[in-house]
């Protein structure tokens, strides 16, 4: 494992960052190298890889927690094998639980906790899945009309072979010998304030109760095994970049009868060449002529359905805004759509032949202030001024 980068490196992110910080350091990276922007680019794809396992084990607390106490060797698929889920001690070579005096547990003992002593939560309680978390990316139109898209991603689900029992097929969990089957070990401990008895979690079942004495060859006797999934998820037309889709009991398998995490798909749209999103409205710049502006001609203007015709006004100034309503975007969680805001550029002609300038300049002979209510005002401002 010494090729590993340092998990928070390849995020970006410090040991002292937030969960929502480490979200956040996972999509931006998650969409930096998503297979979709770099089609072919093994070095990308294995950029992407790298993210998704750092994330993985960054996102979930318990693997969290021993990555920080063992770095890579504590997130290993063999890291204490026969363990927390096995039957047998979580952090098997590291070491157990001593017999010196724990003040924490003498505190416990006298006023009834507040220094992390005591017993600990049932870990035979039902407990929910955790969450799964994918990005998918899709185009601007996709996310405008809405769209239907296969989804693989890799989740925890219960080992077909053992039915989630972690005990090899034909077997079953004998009762724990060392706590007989409570989990607990009550420990005697001589204390300057005199003999004080704790509670604590016994090491060889891992405070299950229970000891695996064959242990299921698929899962080695976790319960659990990684599992590729692949389904179709329908992307609602309006969706926006960056929110999330919830697809409920789609995440990973829950332990001891608890519940199925959710899958949370993270959307990335791609940008348009012609069109900007602002809310449910588009807005978008189309490039006119002199004359379709001076006489108010039709102009071609496309919209996320179709192009369309629009008669300008005639005088129409560069960089003045037209609206098209209900052309853009549905509301998500309403009826009816935005608008398109459609903003023209007036574009000089170039490359003009003598006879075109002969035409411009008696034009230019015919026209007067009048004619001119920017540069009207502008020269009346300027006599103002000398």
């Amino acid at each position: 494992m010494a090729d590993k980068r340092d998990y928070y490196e390849v995020l970006g992110v410090s040991k002292s960052s937030s969960d929502s910080d480490i979200k956040k350091a996972f999509r931006k990276m998650a969409k930096k190298y998503h297979p979709d922007l770099h089609p072919n680019d093994k070095e990308a794809e294995a950029k992407f890889k790298e993210v998704n396992e750092a994330y993985e084990v960054l996102s979930d607390p318990d693997k969290k927690a021993r990555y920080d106490q063992f770095g890579h060797a504590g997130v290993d698929p063999n890291f204490g094998a026969g363990g927390a889920y096995g039957g047998g001690n979580p952090f098997g070579g590291f070491g157990g639980f001593s017999g010196d005096i724990d003040l924490g547990d003498i505190f416990n003992s006298f006023f009834g906790g507040g220094f992390g002593g005591g017993r600990t939560a049932n870990p035979n309680a039902p407990r929910r899945g955790q969450d799964t978390e994918i990005v998918v990316t899709i185009t601007f139109i996709e996310s405008a009309k809405g769209c239907k898209k296969q989804v693989n991603y890799k989740n925890v689900v219960t080992c077909p072979d053992c039915n989630g029992t972690g005990a090899a097929k034909g077997t079953s969990s004998k009762t724990c010998p060392d706590c007989n089957g409570s989990g607990h070990i009550n420990i005697n401990q001589r204390t300057p304030f005199g003999a004080v008895q704790t509670s604590r979690p016994c090491k060889k079942c891992g405070g299950t109760g229970k000891v695996i004495e064959n242990p299921c060859k698929r899962c080695n006797g976790n319960g659990h095994i990684r599992h590729s999934e692949n389904i179709e998820v329908n992307i609602p037309a309006g969706v926006n970049n960056d929110q999330i889709l919830k697809v409920a009991g789609k995440g990973n398998a829950g332990r001891n009868g608890g519940p199925n995490g959710d899958l949370k798909i993270y959307i990335n749209v791609k940008p348009h060449e012609l069109f900007q999103r602002r809310g449910d409205d588009i807005w978008c710049e189309i490039p006119i002529t002199f004359v379709q502006a001076a006489l108010g001609l039709e102009v071609i203007v496309p919209t996320l359905d179709k192009k369309v015709s629009y008669s300008l006004r005639e005088g129409t100034q560069n960089g003045d805004v037209f609206k098209l309503k209900g052309k853009a975007f549905p509301h998500l969680n309403g009826k009816g759509r935005g608008d398109q805001y459609v903003k023209v550029n007036i574009e000089v002609p170039k490359n003009l032949t003598q006879k075109q300038k002969d035409i411009l300049t008696e034009f230019d002979k015919t026209v007067t202030e009048k004619n001119y209510h920017k540069r009207k005002n502008f020269f009346e401002k300027l006599k103002d001024l000398f």
